[in-house]
């Protein structure tokens, strides 16, 4: 007969208060004293079969209607087995609190031991309620609307049953080419260093046991942004010091702030699958960077290693995932069939498997699991909080910060509230679904606020909408692409006749939200289909035109930039984002957004990012030679730089100054300057500084972030803003490999944007 302690999680947690009282361990030894929460978790873990600390290591993704008939055949009817018998260790997809329930139920009181599943879900920017997409939250700049818009979606998802996410993404993107840059920070890794904290610290908030918390996952380690040819999935080779200066810095930040569950990624990175990279996941994550939480494989990327050519089967796979430190197999199914045996086999030590299952043990008596498996299923809870009132006012906020403002020529922008014949035009000014984004899974269709509906709360002004011309055609369900249209333009006409009779035309253009994300790289970064030609004609007729762009990455957009007096970037902004762009758009909210990923004129200069390499033959000033760096068609310079965004209020940079020309190790110098607003409303600005060294043992960049201020002022109003440079922040991976900082001559650059010119030079004596 079974042990009546071995039934269910809170007889698991009894046992381990009678062990740790008795002499199976000693209550004297300084180990437990130190560290409680292991001793949990070696207590349980005595107990368990090699076969039960390899399912600890099993995720499957949701296998069948819960509610319905138990699955009798298949591979259905083979996972509900292993669930049963205590060889699944969590599951992704499942969601609401019934079929969680259910689930954990099974898991609790009908296996062996009783040990409790997460329940993972791609929880990415929003649960039901949805923020803007991470790279228009990035636009912010607002690290605390970042975490508060994180926590909003980790208090709606764990209502509904869910302890984990499988965000932030904190892949540094420079090539837009690639459809995940929507769910990524952008280019920088300061900014998105600082970025991966703020979301880790929202999902998981102070206290991981607390119901309104999920688990963060920092994805996907590491490289997966620089695919070639900004191709999803392609392969990416590196040097080391790109991937230790570049690459890493956000993962790096992501362990700091104490995220608990890290992802490796589909590209292999140098040759060797992410997946199955023991360099990535034992040395650095696990070695030197002492991350004592657990690594999930992406989706089905253990077994993806035979296609890559570097294993020959699933065992194979498996064995090199498992020897690589990739804990957790996420639906390959290969570490459930094929570790017991490795082991057997002596190709897989038992102690990694031990490893792997105590780390994920562990993080689950974090999450307060073993206490009380069923934490997360409260049904009152899950009416009450679902789609809550505070959290549509939590979204708005963010969505109205993330918007950038990228053009305005004679003040077009803010608008009349009185008096005036708008013409809104544009299949995406009146959809309710594409504003919601790429991944946002668990939302309902048609559920955002349009521009139309959020221009309509206004009324003041004549409004009169025309469609023009549909974006995307045909299937844009989740799984499907997107069709573009190319080729009808029916109701053109239509358009240009209402644009002719209006004051001022608003024009809704970009990409649909299924035109991002993964899997949906693009070749052609300009506006897709007939866009261009719809807003050439209309502009034709009318040039007192306003362009909102709706996209999820950035657009090459050159003729819009020469004609176009007014250019807003409004993203994809969830489900406020139709009021939060007419709040900009007539004043309300005065924009405050800045670029978090370099916009190019043409989509032949990608990659393209503004922390580039001077190279030996930089730009000249004088078109005297064709042999220096350049293209012979086009400039080198961005659209719009790393950095730019525009404001109703106008500022003044001045008086940089330093507090000393020189420091010394362990010493510092304070940099401040002089910002003012000259216009007539208030606004913020992000004050940024950037730092070049311009020697090192390796070749260094021509400008660096390393830090930025927001802050907010009157007409006229003037502040300094002092920021603080130290031995830490001019570090970086050297050639002596290793992070230090090394005496020679800098130069300090404050200002708007990436482009800012006001700047000084001061010496690092070490």
């Amino acid at each position: 007969m079974r042990n009546k302690f071995l039934f269910t999680s809170f007889a698991i947690t009894a046992f381990v208060f009678v062990a740790c009282s008795s002499k199976i361990i000693n209550p004297s030894v300084s180990a437990v004293q130190r560290n409680p929460l292991e001793t949990r978790v070696d207590s349980v873990f005595k107990l368990m079969t090699l076969e039960e600390k390899v399912g600890q290591l099993n995720q499957y993704n949701g296998f069948w209607d819960i509610t319905g008939p138990t699955p009798k055949e298949g591979q259905a009817a083979k996972k509900y087995e292993d669930l049963k018998k205590g060889l699944v260790g969590s599951m992704l997809n499942v969601k609401g609190v019934k079929d969680v329930k259910a689930l954990q139920k099974i898991a609790v009181e009908e296996t062996r031991l009783g040990i409790p599943l997460i329940f993972g879900f791609d929880v990415i920017h929003g649960y039901k309620t949805i923020s803007p997409i991470p790279l228009a939250e990035a636009a912010s700049w607002d690290l605390e609307a970042i975490k508060k818009s994180a926590a909003i979606a980790a208090e709606e998802a764990s209502a509904v049953g869910l302890n984990w996410t499988f965000a932030p993404m904190v892949d540094v993107s420079r090539d837009a080419r690639w459809g995940r840059v929507m769910e990524g920070a952008g280019e920088d890794p300061f900014l998105g260093s600082k970025i991966a904290v703020a979301r880790v610290q929202g999902f998981q908030g102070d206290d991981l046991a607390a119901n309104n918390t999920i688990l963060a996952c920092a994805k996907h380690f590491a490289g997966y942004a620089f695919a070639e040819s900004g191709r999803d999935y392609n392969t990416v080779d590196m040097s080391e010091t790109t991937l230790q200066n570049t690459i890493f810095p956000p993962f790096k930040a992501a362990v700091d702030a104490g995220v608990r569950t890290f992802m490796n990624s589909f590209n292999e990175l140098n040759g060797v699958p992410a997946t199955g990279n023991p360099y990535l996941q034992r040395q650095i994550l696990k070695g030197e960077w002492k991350f004592d939480g657990f690594v999930v494989s992406d989706w089905g990327s253990i077994n993806e290693m035979i296609a890559h050519g570097y294993a020959k089967d699933s065992k194979h796979a498996a064995e090199i995932a498992i020897n690589a430190g990739s804990d957790m197999d996420m639906e390959s199914s290969a570490y459930v069939e094929h570790l017991v045996a490795l082991v057997k086999e002596g190709k897989v030590k038992e102690s990694d498997i031990d490893d792997a299952a105590k780390r994920i043990l562990k993080v689950k008596f974090e999450l307060g699991l073993f206490d009380d498996p069923y934490r997360y299923c409260d049904e009152n809870r899950e009416r009450e909080t679902v789609g809550k009132t505070e959290f549509q006012e939590g979204v708005l906020d963010v969505a109205k910060k993330s918007i950038v403002l990228l053009k305005n020529e004679k003040e077009i922008l803010p608008l009349k509230k009185s008096g005036q014949k708008i013409a809104i035009i544009g299949a995406l000014a009146n959809d309710k679904t594409s504003p919601l984004g790429s991944w946002r899974i668990a939302a309902d269709d048609n559920s955002a606020i349009s521009v139309l509906e959020g221009m309509q709360n206004y009324k003041g002004n004549q409004i009169t909408y025309a469609k023009g011309a549909d974006v995307a055609v045909g299937r844009t369900q989740f799984i499907w692409e997107t069709k573009i249209n190319t080729t009808d333009k029916s109701e053109f006409a239509e358009a240009i006749a209402v644009a002719k009779k209006a004051d001022v035309v608003i024009m809704v253009l970009g990409e649909h939200g299924l035109q991002s994300g993964e899997g949906r790289s693009r070749s052609d970064i300009g506006l897709p289909g007939v866009q261009q030609e719809l807003l050439e004609e209309i502009f034709k007729v009318n040039g007192n035109l306003v362009l909102v762009l709706n996209n999820g990455r950035p657009l090459a957009i050159p003729w819009a930039d020469e004609h176009i007096p007014a250019i807003v970037e409004a993203w994809q902004l969830g489900t406020q984002s139709g009021n939060a762009i007419a709040q900009v758009l007539y004043g309300d909210y005065n924009p405050s957004g800045k670029l978090p990923m370099t916009f190019p004129r043409n989509v032949g200069q990608l990659p393209m990012y503004y922390n580039y390499k001077n190279t030996g033959r930089p730009v000249m000033t004088e078109a005297e030679s064709v042999f220096w760096s350049h293209y012979i068609d086009e400039k080198n310079t961005p659209l719009y730089p790393f950095g730019h965004g525009l404001s109703y209020s106008k500022f003044e940079y001045s008086d940089l100054q330093l507090s000393s020309k020189s420091f010394a190790k362990e010493g510092k110098i304070e940099v401040s300057v002089q910002i003012k607003n000259t216009g007539k409303v208030t606004g913020k600005e992000v004050v940024q500084m950037y730092i070049r060294d311009l020697i090192g043992s390796i070749t260094r960049p021509v400008k660096e972030l390393k830090g930025f201020e927001m802050i907010e002022l009157q007409p006229d109003e003037t502040k300094k803003i002092t920021f603080t440079i130290d031995e830490k922040t001019i570090q970086y991976f050297t050639a002596n490999a290793k992070w230090e900082a090394e005496s020679g001559d800098f130069k300090v650059f404050i200002g708007g944007s990436s482009a800012t010119t006001l700047e000084d030079n001061f010496q690092f004596i070490n």
